[in-house]
């Protein structure tokens, strides 16, 4: 069983760039692809972008393709989420989880506590 840790999320300009890091507990973290997803007050929490097992393969929702850019270092059980020209409509709670690429899922029904992220106009 894999336990997450997010962070790094903040309050920033439109325009600006944050980095999330997804951090993990559990020998197995390198077996699973990582994804990240974003829940806005009122809205349904929906999918962002995943790397696989080895970070040879991403997917973005196209929300967010050319902007951010998910990666991960395996030796240091740590996924990231680079977002750059933030726009106030990426506001929200960011979660990172387990995911299945093939349907953009979580495999895990437990969240953490995720990172706030905010982005003013």
């Amino acid at each position: 069983q894999v336990q997450l840790v997010e962070s790094g999320g903040g309050l920033v300009q439109t325009g600006g760039s944050l980095r999330l890091s997804c951090a993990a507990s559990g020998r197995t973290f390198s077996s699973y692809a990582i994804g990240w997803f974003r829940q806005a007050p009122g809205k349904e929490r929906e999918f962002v972008a995943v790397i696989n097992w080895n970070g040879g393969s991403t997917y973005y929702a196209d929300s967010v393709k050319g902007r951010f850019t998910i990666s991960r270092d395996n030796a240091k059980n740590t996924v990231y989420l680079q977002m750059n020209s933030l726009k106030p409509e990426d506001s929200a709670i960011y979660y990172c989880n387990p995911t299945r690429v093939d349907v953009r899922r979580p495999l895990s029904i437990n969240w953490g506590q995720g990172t706030q992220v905010t982005v003013s106009s």
